[in-house]
């Protein structure tokens, strides 16, 4: 065989050799903007000698603060493909975080979205790394901008040649660095090395969810947020045409896109689904999506109610996806296995909500608390462990932190989770978030699935609280649909789940609030309701 080096230059080579003709649509500014992959290729090659221009070496690395759109997309392709290193900067840090972020990778240059300049000019004496800005717009000229050594982006492009020779190069060389969204401490640094991604992105492209050249898709999970689950590279590589939402993106523009472009698949994390579906509630009639083939969910449990809701008011799949910063992301994907597809009604949408079958090229193990792989029953609880290729064994210059994730080769997710005889895994909670209350567990997560199937909740969050006879008993924040306010009481939440949950396991105290705060992905950030109703978090 030959030694032929697994990096992600085939993945832009495939897309304009086999499909130079298919599109990328992207949401610009003041226009919707599309060209086709050779035109992308052609751009990416510009943007490859415009860095060499700016003085960038190999495997220096070059920041981007943007969002989802063409320009971040050849920068996803320009970067790695020349030997350089990506790091995508998550917009919603808080301000010391951007900063720890940006010094810890010793970025060189940083592009960053027209409309995102405030935060980067707040922080630009902080950053000395950084030599030159680079301005992304639709726009014909530099915006004003307090940066120093600014430039314009499509100025870059049109100075530099439309031709480069993207280099071979060790395959476990550096393609791509993010940090962790940090719900405590300082963010962690993972890197994915292209040999990772490149089979990451194989994997993911197997089976009935697999992409398709015929695809139209929407990344809606954040760029700056671990690859937007791998969609630039993988739809690239299937040839799809791709449609990229652009700036501070609402339900309503995802709706609209999702309609007028046709788009047949698209993964975003539940509260994303939920906005969707609420924003079609409000305009009866007015969107089609009987030309989607699927929806994928991911970064937290999906509610039963809502893949119901989705494919009864819809006629579309939502399935559940899961994966971590650290595993490139992906590593489980509700497939539905041939034997279980005549499932009907709510057994069919509880089996849509498992985290999924494991995905071909990696391993795992559930752990228990006396360190022995626990039996895949559906019952038995245990620390879900990986490895395999697309699996960080480290993370960056962080040694402390990478002592503390790894044991004997596998990689420690904090999940907890259990698997059923048909190899269907289920996540119950991260490690933090379990309740232990009289000796027993009690998953959040399960909790608030339970509660959002009631008709009058919009989103509900459970955390526990220190109770001094039981060591901690379960808190439900609860958001309510506009209907139901005022008619839904704690008590009918109550009467509620005792037909869904152990009795035990009913929450005293129920908090109605007006909105669930949002990790910088759109999580549920359990961290910022301890921190705001003064709960502490329960010692390991």
């Amino acid at each position: 065989m030959m030694d032929f080096p697994l990096l992600l230059k085939n993945v832009l080579y495939r897309a304009y050799t086999v499909f130079p003709e298919k599109e990328v649509i992207s949401r610009d500014y003041s226009r919707v903007f599309r060209y086709t992959y050779q035109e992308l290729h052609v751009r990416v090659c510009r943007l490859a000698n415009a860095l060499t221009a700016l003085g960038v070496g190999e495997q220096e690395h070059v920041a981007s603060f943007a969002w989802n759109n063409h320009r971040h997309l050849e920068l996803y392709f320009a970067v790695p493909l020349s030997h350089r290193v990506l790091h995508t900067v998550n917009i919603r840090l808080f301000r010391e975080q951007l900063v720890y972020t940006i010094r810890h990778a010793e970025d060189r240059v940083l592009f960053v979205d027209e409309d995102l300049l405030p935060v980067i000019e707040s922080i630009a004496s902080e950053i000395p790394s950084v030599h030159t800005f680079v301005i992304m717009t639709d726009q014909p000229h530099l915006p004003d901008t307090k940066l120093p050594h600014a430039v314009l982006y499509e100025d870059l492009l049109a100075a530099a040649d439309g031709v480069y020779d993207f280099p071979d190069f060790d395959e476990n060389d550096p393609a791509i660095i993010g940090y962790t969204s940090a719900t405590t401490g300082d963010p962690k640094g993972v890197v994915y090395s292209h040999r990772g991604l490149f089979l990451h992105c194989l994997a993911c492209m197997t089976g009935e969810l697999g992409t398709r050249e015929e695809d139209v898709t929407l990344p809606i999970v954040p760029m700056f947020h671990v690859n937007a689950w791998g969609r630039p590279y993988i739809d690239t590589w299937a040839g799809a045409t791709q449609v990229y939402p652009g700036a501070r993106p609402t339900a309503g523009v995802y709706c609209d896109l999702i309609e007028n472009e046709k788009v047949t698949l698209s993964a975003g994390v539940p509260t994303i689904w939920m906005g969707v579906l609420q924003h079609i509630r409000q305009h009866p009639g007015q969107y089609d999506f009987s030309h989607v083939r699927y929806l994928l969910s991911g970064g937290a449990a999906l509610p039963t109610a809502l893949s119901q809701a989705f494919e009864e008011e819809l006629g579309v799949r939502l399935y559940q996806g899961y994966g971590q910063t650290e595993t490139s992301p992906v590593t489980f994907i509700n497939l539905p296995k041939a034997a279980l597809q005549n499932l009907r009604g709510l057994e069919r949408y509880k089996l849509r909500t498992k985290t999924g079958l494991l995905l071909p090229g990696l391993e795992m193990k559930l752990v228990g608390t006396d360190g022995q792989e626990v039996v895949h029953d559906g019952q038995a609880m245990g620390e879900l462990w990986l490895r395999g290729p697309w699996i960080i064994n480290e993370y960056y210059k962080n040694p402390g932190k990478t002592e503390g994730a790894f044991t004997e080769g596998w990689f420690r997710t904090g999940d907890i989770a259990v698997m059923d005889s048909n190899g269907y895994l289920q996540v119950v909670d991260r490690t933090k978030d379990l309740i232990k209350s009289g000796g027993e567990w009690i998953s959040s997560v399960d909790l608030e699935n339970a509660l959002m199937a009631h008709p009058g909740v919009a989103e509900a969050a459970v955390v526990g609280v220190p109770d001094v006879r039981w060591q901690e008993r379960p808190r439900a924040f609860v958001v309510l649909r506009n209907e139901a306010k005022g008619s839904v009481t704690a008590a009918e939440l109550q009467s509620f789940l005792e037909q869904r949950v152990a009795k035990w396991w009913i929450p005293e105290t129920f908090v109605f609030i007006e909105e669930i705060p949002k990790t910088s992905v759109g999580k549920f950030s359990k961290r910022s309701l301890r921190e705001q109703y003064g709960i502490a978090q329960r010692e390991e």
